[in-house]
């Protein structure tokens, strides 16, 4: 432990085996340099986590190794010294053959813990194991990370076995793919290399809890002021009669006015998107080129793969007031459902290519020689529920996408592959009906522009799924 009063972690290992990106995952700090060229980290560079204005938890991004053999031989030869690390330290400060080296065990010296990363797909090598054993030798609390970016497992065992000599804790742990979940578990086994940091470290994760519980919240009030705007925006256009000479020229303002309610509801979801980004501390951000995100948000993609199957939308729409079928039993999930329904789910769910006139009506009103278009507010049953799962999935993203991805090669034909996903679907065909309807009815209110009794219910059942999300319990589907 370093000398302030929370828990301190020198991240180690030989040049390009991944620290800066481990480093950059356990911080949530994607504008940490990391670069793909050997020995680009030249000094200890000390990056805390800080939550409520406190400093929880610290890691240092140490150099490379640059002698390791001629650090185990001093050690090996002084080892009367009571604190090899800070002996070294003071012995070779100002000599410039081991400024790298005085750089690198600095931390130590000061009482940092250790994590060593290696990389678990190469081959093991002598200068691995000195590197091992001149850290065992340091007596500071030790944890090794198995960095395996690849689907090599071929030398994982002999790491395993090597390590664990050396080391009070061994863990795999892939900086570029590590989810929320993977970082706490991280945390939690820190707590046994040394029983000491237990009362430190059970605070550290208990406020990174609370922390990303308050993330969560802030998530879902995003998502619901987002349907809020979206349930209600409506464009307008007022113009002279005497500009208008045909027919044409009223389908041609309505195809503008059309395109910019599109445009607005693109916004609007761009918007919360920067949100959703800013609760999980993203800056650095890309989208695999056939992502459903990187879709437009009216595409027939979209519209095909996210929202209501027809079953669930007649369900919803009866819940909110809207198919025409009489006396139907919100709770029927089979073949039961009456003709009136069926009529009704094909006429409400079908959306097409989410075209403008799907989504509301146009409005045309004649007042002392001027016509007052207006389109707005959105109409279409099916829509919200598209809407929130594009910014489910946005957050799932957002939830899991590691900090140190920045630096995969995702072309590389040995990286650890993503999760195959047999649909491209979102999240809202897995509500229960009881959920549906009271999003539903919540949408309903909406779009009237009334606060809903339904929104804190609402706000629950996001929450839960959010919670799932980053608890591992739901497929993330962080990929589509």
């Amino acid at each position: 432990m370093a000398r302030e009063d929370i828990p301190t972690l020198a991240i180690m290992g030989h040049p390009n085996a991944g620290k800066s990106s481990v480093v950059a995952t356990l911080t949530e700090n994607d504008r940490i340099k990391i670069d793909k060229r050997a020995g680009t980290t030249t000094s200890s560079d000390r990056y805390p986590v800080v939550v409520d204005g406190k400093t929880v938890i610290a890691f240092i991004d140490t150099p490379g190794f640059q002698n390791p053999s001629d650090i185990l031989e001093w050690f090996q030869a002084h080892e009367q010294e009571g604190d090899l690390a800070r002996a070294f330290v003071a012995a070779f400060r100002h000599d410039p053959m081991y400024s790298h080296d005085v750089a690198l065990l600095e931390p130590v010296a000061a009482g940092a813990g250790i994590i060593l990363v290696v990389d678990g797909s190469k081959r093991i090598k002598e200068k691995d194991r000195t590197e091992m054993e001149l850290l065992r030798l340091t007596a500071r609390p030790r944890m090794a990370i198995l960095n395996n970016l690849s689907n090599n497992q071929q030398y994982m065992a002999v790491w395993q076995d090597a390590l664990a000599k050396s080391f009070n804790s061994v863990r795999e742990f892939n900086a570029h793919r590590a989810t929320y979940a993977e970082r706490i578990k991280l945390l939690n086994a820190l707590k046994s290399i040394d029983q000491r940091w237990e009362p430190q470290l059970e605070e550290t994760i208990e406020a990174f809890s609370h922390d990303w519980e308050r993330r969560i919240d802030a998530s879902v009030t995003s998502i619901i002021g987002l349907l809020k705007e979206a349930l209600t925006y409506r464009v307008n256009r007022v113009v002279r009669v005497s500009e208008l000479q045909s027919e044409t020229d009223r389908q041609d303002i309505q195809a503008r006015l059309r395109q910019a309610f599109q445009d607005g509801l693109r916004k609007l979801e761009a918007d919360t998107q920067a949100e959703v980004r800013a609760h999980f501390r993203h800056n650095v951000w890309n989208l695999p080129p056939d992502s459903l995100l990187n879709k437009d948000l009216f595409s027939d993609e979209v519209g095909k793969a996210l929202g209501l199957n027809r079953l669930q939308m007649a369900l919803a729409g009866a819940a909110a007031g809207a198919t025409t079928g009489v006396g139907i039993d919100l709770s029927l999930a089979g073949g039961s459902l009456g003709a009136g329904l069926l009529i009704g789910a094909t006429a409400g769910s079908v959306l097409g290519a989410l075209g403008g006139a799907a989504l509301a009506k146009v409005d045309i009103q004649r007042t002392l020689g001027v016509e007052r278009f207006s389109l707005g507010p959105v109409s279409n049953q099916r829509f919200p529920f598209i809407l929130l799962d594009r910014i489910l999935l946005y957050c799932a993203r957002a939830m899991n996408w590691s900090h140190g991805r920045k630096a995969a090669d995702d072309s590389s034909p040995n990286r650890v592959p993503d999760r195959t996903i047999k649909k491209k679907r979102g999240f809202t065909e897995e509500l229960t009906s009881d959920q549906l309807k009271t999003l539903s009815k919540f949408f309903a209110d909406s779009r009237k522009g009334k606060d809903s009794k339904f929104e804190d219910e609402s706000r629950q059942i996001l929450a839960e799924l959010l919670r799932g999300l980053s608890a591992s319990e739901i497929d993330s589907r962080a990929d589509l």
